[in-house]
């Protein structure tokens, strides 16, 4: 098995600005999805934001994990991203039930609530990941792009375990972890950054003609066929033209990320913060009366410079400092009990 590897620092920071950016697009997404019925410019904008912002999220993360995937690092952090899932799978199930009196939503760990899923596909990502170790990379983004596929003919509730999320997600995991930022340097030139803007205001305009003949269901993942109201036995060719899309879009969507350095990459080290935090927002401004002024564009784009000032209020140190140890728990004690447990067997491990 590998060690660790070592990430590249300019590549570090083009990825922080990236996700940054990305975290941006998940707060104004889910801020607008109650007006995409009614406007068609929100909708149009919801649509393209769903063509790149999860498959780029989770090739970000698959990036990241090359540093500590495995060893006692990885151990750690997978201990920690299954803490945070119970802490915040049980406190916005309480808060669902006692405050916010949300209906028609299952509390359940075995069915991540909304935006959870993400904590219990990266475990998942990782688990599998390390399965596959040894294959090489094209080996192990072959099987993933099958099982993305495959997936969506179980005759399964997809949102189970996020299990359709995880494995359709799963190719731009390993394409992150294996993906070399040296590469994506000699390509990104000044020519290149224009072709993809180009390409980006394209699929804009096609998301704005056709967007609507899109089920959004394609888009979440979380599906699967049946659920999609697709039986054909080819319904996995459709799956395979999403790929296709989302590549392109994302490709499309980093002609925006700057490789400099910049206060863009200290808010990319915190974007944990937004993406766990900003869902209280978001469930708090649904159950007001803030919709109700939310009627015209002026008003819909005022809603969405809100999103992106609540991004950077808890991109913020100071959120950071108050709320680290529910955001990113110690596991210490963790790895102590299981220590503990495991020394009259003889098999502790040593560190």
């Amino acid at each position: 098995m590998t060690t660790n590897i070592q990430l590249n620092p300019r590549g570090e920071t083009f990825f922080l600005n990236l996700r940054f950016l990305l975290i941006i697009c998940v707060f104004v997404g889910n801020a607008i999805e109650p007006l995409i019925k009614d406007m068609a410019a929100m909708h149009t904008l919801y649509v393209w934001i769903f063509t790149f912002h999860m498959p780029l999220f989770v090739f970000v993360t698959g990036y990241f994990a090359k540093a500590n995937l495995l060893g006692q690092p990885g151990r750690k952090l997978m201990l920690q991203i299954g803490l945070q899932y119970v802490i915040f799978q049980s406190l916005y199930s309480i808060l669902d039930v006692t405050i916010f009196k949300v209906q028609h939503i299952q509390h359940s760990f075995f069915t991540p609530y909304l935006l959870l899923w993400f904590l219990a596909s990266h475990l998942c990502w990782r688990l599998l990941l390390i399965i596959m170790n040894k294959w090489t990379p094209l080996q192990q983004l072959a099987l993933s792009l099958a099982l993305g596929v495959l997936v969506g003919y179980l005759q399964v509730d997809g949102a189970w375990l996020s299990l359709s999320r995880t494995f359709v997600y799963l190719p731009f995991f390993i394409a992150g972890y294996h993906f070399s930022f040296g590469y994506l340097k000699k390509i990104i030139t000044p020519r290149i950054r224009l072709l993809t803007l180009v390409l980006a205001v394209v699929m804009l305009g096609g998301v704005a003609l056709w967007g609507n003949q899109l089920d959004a269901g394609w888009l979440y993942g979380s599906m699967t066929y049946a659920q999609l109201s697709h039986h054909e036995w080819y319904a996995g060719l459709y799956r395979l033209a999403l790929y296709a899309l989302q590549f392109f879009a994302a490709v499309a969507f980093l002609s925006f990320v700057p490789l400099q350095e910049s206060k863009l990459t200290d808010l990319g080290r915190r974007t944990l913060y937004v993406f766990l935090l900003h869902g209280f927002i978001i469930r708090i401004a649904a159950v007001s009366p803030l919709y109700n002024y939310v009627t015209n564009m002026a008003a819909s784009v005022m809603l969405i410079i809100g999103a992106i000032l609540m991004t950077l209020l808890l991109s913020h140190s100071f959120v950071r400092k108050w709320t680290s140890p529910v955001i990113e728990p110690s596991v210490q004690w963790l790895l102590d009990l299981e220590r503990r447990t495991l020394r009259p067997f003889g098999t502790a491990s040593k560190h």
